[in-house]
């Protein structure tokens, strides 16, 4: 269905809202209390987002037994994937 209509002119308020004039809404004033709590939120979020230097850490030194069996569980990877290799040819 390619039927465009065309919009009808006017205002498009959904739902219409009524208009209000300048005198009628008061302009609150900022006072020295908000305006400090509006610092302090700032500056704790642009502490909060500081970029942290991570400490430099020895290398984990692993024990003789974790060496061993890391070398045999590849041993035995690469024993099986020897037999896997054969089997398609």
């Amino acid at each position: 269905m390619n039927t465009q209509l065309a919009p009808v002119p006017g205002r498009h308020d959904h739902p219409p809202q009524p208009v209000r004039s300048p005198e009628a809404h008061t302009v609150r004033r900022v006072g020295l209390l908000d305006r400090a709590a509006m610092h302090l939120g700032v500056a704790l979020i642009h502490w909060g987002r500081r970029p942290v230097r991570s400490r430099r850490r020895n290398r984990p030194v692993f024990s003789p037994e974790s060496i061993e069996a890391r070398r045999e569980l590849d041993r035995v990877r690469d024993q099986y994937l020897v037999l896997k290799i054969t089997q398609f040819r």
